[in-house]
């Protein structure tokens, strides 16, 4: 049994496989995940779990040296956006157009699926190197 952190097999290994510049999906309950990528389900009900402890979580183990959020978040939700900015400080944030997002998916290692509700509750995380 591990110790300490993610203890979701799925998302353990995944994030272990990572390599520098791999890309990993946090979505909320409604983002579309295309059929050809893994998807790590952690939803159990509208809300829950949350976006933001997925996010924590991931953060606490996975080198991350960029994170893409889409455009859209800025304005239809933007008191998550400020949450999220806050677990990023040393780590850049590009913002692009949603229907572009989408389509970033496609070239991630997998998405995992939250229950999160609130709107546009996503994000791609790029990963870096430790050393």
């Amino acid at each position: 049994m591990k110790k300490n952190g993610i203890i979701n097999s799925e998302l353990t290994r995944v994030i272990a496989e990572m390599g520098h510049k791999d890309s990993l999906v946090l979505a909320d309950c409604g983002l579309p995940i295309p059929q050809a990528i893994e998807r790590i389900d952690l939803s159990l009900t509208k809300g829950y779990p949350e976006f933001l402890k997925i996010l924590r979580a991931t953060l606490d183990d996975l080198v991350v040296e960029k994170a893409i959020l889409a455009a859209e978040i800025k304005e239809q939700s933007p008191e998550l956006e400020e949450k999220i900015i806050a677990l990023l400080p040393d780590i850049e944030v590009e913002y692009i157009p949603h229907e572009e997002f989408k389509r970033k998916i496609n070239n991630s290692r997998a998405v995992v699926r939250s229950g999160e509700i609130i709107p546009y509750a996503n994000i791609i995380l790029i990963s870096g190197v430790d050393f």
